[in-house]
């Protein structure tokens, strides 16, 4: 892994194989380790050489090289830094990021690796006493930043205070922070840690806190004895406007080639390709505020020394501000702010790179000992909502919503939209999951009518929901198992969609049951399985998977060569799901009859290579605000739950779906209004990674976040919930007041937005048979349906327990209109398991459990209560058993599951 020679520095053996910080300082010439009790301290008279390294669970590791030149540092200092950066890649393999860093204007992602800040100390550094000449001496510091603060020491004067920014003196008894009156709620509170860490750091926890306001003095002794220090209270200037507004290029990003000694030669503007970046030559990509430094594979190490000085004589003939951020990219290791500037950048990696780089972490660790023959794959998603909630499931048909039956809630259609409400109890809590399903053949219309009436549904809940979007094939794993089994059929039922295929000329072929249908199955297991109707072509086929092909009531199950044991089990169980009375012929991939190829329109290929995941990379949390419909966005660094400032909204990118998190103090006025901006940042992509619209967008409220936003953090569900802006949070934490307060049934704003959807609108429509039909969840009449149904839910007594012999069961919640999943207790009555094609019995304990047939039975005059009615036939005793189905239950349950239950429906038992 590591690529030591006589031109790279001996300090960097062993480097790069523990994920955290490693620290050099260029003290005579040479580099010197700082201890991880340093960390943060830089002092202004040094040169400094910082790596970070994250080694995740999946993929390669991850470098990131900073040299960090002080103010006051000499240039063979400077030099030294930027060379020994170079080393230190080229020891790494050569696939690390380096950035330059100048004391004073460093980049946020470098401010981000030290909590709360780093506080530059003027003088030179030593290994022996740390700083030459240091004495401990009243300091004013003053303070920038939302999410990442900049702390710099100004003179001991009042001139250097102002109304703009926020202020830290301290002293020896006592920390002050004085707020400018026009610095920001978070700026503030985010000061507030640097307070923590000075009186924690430099007085050992031994000293008073005071905050001052800006304007306000009188009847306050801390303001009194903060403004003594300055000799008296006097009138602050304001902010000087030069210093405010900072001029902005807006040039075209330049491509210049350096040769090997040193010259730049421009190559193209504006319009750029990678074509244009050859393998054996460095490039300078000036981009004005932001220069990169493109260095090919092939090139030497004395080559990239050589463009890196280029670069940075560059800047300085420029007269460039020191505020110029230089980066260093290897080949392949681009970021999306540079892929940004050329055409045709491929997005995907391939997943043979991906491979690559899992060896690669393999072959390190071993070198360590480590014991690494079966790297594993990464980690499916724990379920975090349980599959024993309340499941209800509305179709959208224009501004009309219908609430589907029981029966109806597992078969979707692709042309149609729908509204899924999970309720289920997490931590105590109950919880409420709101999807909005997208069919990919729906109608553009009834995608906006789905959001317009899933915030009206929203609103009508007791207590704060979480409002997900997603579209048919993009699914989240968790969206799934609520239904258990689900099967998507092509077609739909809206009006819209009934329109759209008679304006058709060629009309698309529709679901009928006289007509041969395609399905994909995929799942899990029996509490996860799915059948996607696909085209009815061969190449709809994928080795992957296994598929059924009815026709009449026939049907062929075609299983691919790639599928597993357990698809084949959901196969099985997904057959008997579609039609109970079909008759299958089992065929495998290679082995398939005319007739299964007639059926298809012939033989044509499909794909038949195993079905790569897509590398999981580390999630990325974005500030964002929307002006005139423009929405930008700035991405915090190595974020921590205490990111999440409740006067801010802010976006979590995990690639395969896009959090929206709504602190409750922002000016987001409902989950619509939020939901429009997390499809807005799929539209813009701005990490370069193939963000589309169908990506899934989930909308959270503060004090309400699920398991599934939470596991990306540390989570400490006591910061959750606390009162008051961030600065007042901050401040009790600091003095050690008790902020923890109730939750709230709603936000502030989710009243308003209930009022305005109950506003003016028609009265719910009833079908023939007197169900509810059309209901528009728009209508007050609506709402209160909906929110009295909820409180009927939740004062209703619970299900009764059930006899179980299994480890789930399913039954119908009597207070609700939805599917209620129960899961047995530690202290079921199963005793001993034995698992049989997936069923976990007891059959040692049947007798005490026996019913006889005649109360089995589903037409039963005095049927049992309180058993499992999906598994009947096992309350029987063996005897009976045996004379109902002709053999012992243990052959029973080695049968197929479309076999199984075969017999019991012939037996009435099903």
């Amino acid at each position: 892994m590591f690529r030591l020679s006589k031109d790279i520095d001996s300090s960097f053996q062993g480097v790069g194989t523990k994920s955290g910080l490693e620290i050099w300082c260029v003290y005579n010439n040479q580099l010197v380790s700082i201890p991880k009790s340093s960390f943060g301290k830089f002092h202004s008279g040094n040169a400094y050489l910082v790596l970070r390294t994250v080694l995740p669970k999946v993929g390669s590791p991850q470098y990131e090289i900073h040299y960090w030149l002080g103010n006051d540092a000499n240039e063979v200092d400077s030099v030294l830094a930027s060379d020994k950066a170079l080393e230190l890649d080229a020891a790494l393999g050569c696939c690390t990021v380096q950035y330059r860093e100048v004391q004073g204007q460093e980049t946020e992602k470098f401010l981000s690796y030290f909590k709360p800040c780093i506080i530059p100390v003027e003088g030179k550094y030593s290994p022996k006493t740390g700083l030459v000449g240091e004495t401990y001496q009243v300091t004013l510091l003053s303070c920038k930043g939302d999410h990442v603060v900049r702390v710099k020491e100004v003179p001991f004067l009042r001139s250097s205070l102002n109304h703009d920014d926020v202020f830290i003196l301290d002293t020896a008894s006592k920390v002050f922070l004085f707020a400018g009156c026009n610095s920001s709620t978070q700026e503030k509170a985010k000061s507030l840690e640097v307070v923590q860490y000075i009186k924690d750091n430099k007085h050992d926890g031994r000293c008073e806190v005071a905050t001052i306001e800006d304007g306000k003095f009188s009847g306050d002794s801390d303001a009194g004895e903060f403004w003594s220090f300055f000799g008296g209270y006097a009138p602050i200037p304001k902010l000087s406007s030069s210093t405010t507004q900072e001029q902005t290029q807006t040039t075209c990003a330049e491509l210049f080639w350096i040769d090997t000694r040193g010259n730049l030669h421009p190559t193209g503007t504006g319009s750029l390709d990678k074509d244009m970046l050859e393998k054996n030559k460095c490039y300078m990509l000036d981009c004005y505020s932001e220069v990169f430094v493109w260095m090919g594979r092939n090139t030497s190490l004395t080559e990239r020394k050589t463009s890196i000085s280029s670069s940075e004589e560059f800047l300085r003939k420029e007269g460039r501000s020191t505020s110029t951020s230089l980066v260093l990219l290897t080949e392949g290791l681009e970021n999306a702010k540079f892929r940004s500037f050329f055409n045709t950048w491929p997005q995907i990696v391939e997943s043979s790179l991906y491979n690559e780089g899992r060896e690669k972490v393999a072959a390190m660790f071993k070198q360590k000992g480590y014991d690494v023959d079966e790297l594993p794959d990464e980690e499916d998603e724990p379920p975090y909502a349980n599959c024993r909630g309340t499941l209800k499931v509305w179709r959208v048909d224009g501004d009309e919503v219908s609430l589907l039956s029981i029966p109806d809630q597992t078969k979707l259609f692709n042309g149609d939209c729908y509204i899924v409400h999970y309720k289920y109890d997490y931590n105590e809590r109950t919880e409420h999951l709101l999807y909005v399903w997208i069919g990919c053949e729906s109608i553009q219309e009834d995608r906006a009518d789905a959001i317009t009436n899933a915030s009206a549904i929203v609103g009508s809940i007791k207590g704060e929901s979480v409002l997900c979007h997603i579209h048919q094939g993009s699914e989240p794993s968790r969206f799934f198992p609520m239904f258990q089994s689900l099967v998507v059929f092509k077609g739909g039922l809206s009006r819209r969609y009934k329109t759209f295929l008679a304006e058709k000329a060629d009309k698309v072929e529709e679901n009928n049951e006289n007509k041969a249908s395609l399905f994909r199955v995929q799942g899990t297991s029996p509490r996860n399985m799915q059948a996607i109707q696909v085209d009815r072509v061969a190449t709809s086929l994928n080795s992957s998977y296994s598929y059924i092909l009815q026709y009449g009531t026939s049907a062929f199950t075609w299983i691919g060569k790639l599928s597993s044991e357990s698809d084949h089990d959901v196969l099985d169980r997904m057959l008997y799901f579609l039609d109970t009375s079909c008759q299958p012929v089992y065929i495998r991939e290679g082995n398939e009859p005319d007739t299964f190829w007639d059926l298809l329109g012939g033989k044509s290929e499909y794909p038949k290579e195993k079905e790569m995941r897509k590398q999981i990379e580390e999630p990325h949390l974005f500030t964002c605000s929307c002006s005139s419909d423009v929405l930008k966005v700035k991405e915090i660094y190595n974020f921590v739950q205490d990111d999440l400032t409740t006067e801010d909204v802010l976006l979590l990118d995990c690639q395969s779906e896009v959090y929206v998190w709504i602190g409750l103090n922002s000016n987001i006025k409902s989950k619509q209004e939020a939901l429009t901006l997390g499809l807005k940042f799929l539209e813009m992509d701005i990490m370069e990674e193939g963000l589309t619209v169908r990506t899934p967008v989930y909308v959270i409220t503060e004090g309400h976040e699920p398991p599934f936003f939470t596991r990306f953090f540390e989570w400490v569900p006591e910061k959750a919930n606390m009162q008051g802006n961030s600065f007042e949070r901050k401040l009790a934490s600091l003095k050690g007041k008790k902020t923890i307060t109730k939750r709230s049934s709603g936000s502030p704003w989710r009243s308003r937005s209930k009022d305005n959807a109950s506003r003016d609108l028609p009265s719910r429509p009833v079908s023939s048979n007197g169900s509810e039909r059309g209901v528009s969840p728009c209508s007050s009449e609506k709402l209160s349906s909906l929110s009295s149904s909820e409180d009927r839910t939740s004062s209703s007594n619970s299900t009764p327990v059930v006899k179980k012999l299994f480890s789930e069961s399913l039954s119908v919640d009597p207070s609700s209109d939805g599917l209620t999943r129960q899961e047995s207790s530690s202290n079921s009555d199963i005793s001993k398991e034995n698992p049989l094609n997936g069923i976990n019995l007891d059959l040692s304990s049947l007798e005490s459990l026996a019913y006889s047939y005649e109360q089995l039975r589903v037409d039963s005059q005095a049927p049992v209560k309180d058993i499992d009615a999906t598994r009947r036939e096992a309350y029987l005793t063996e005897k009976e058993f045996e004379e109902r189905f002709g053999m012992a239950k243990s052959d029973f349950y080695a049968l197929p599951k479309w076999k199984q239950n075969k017999l019991k429906i012939s037996l009435h038992l099903f």
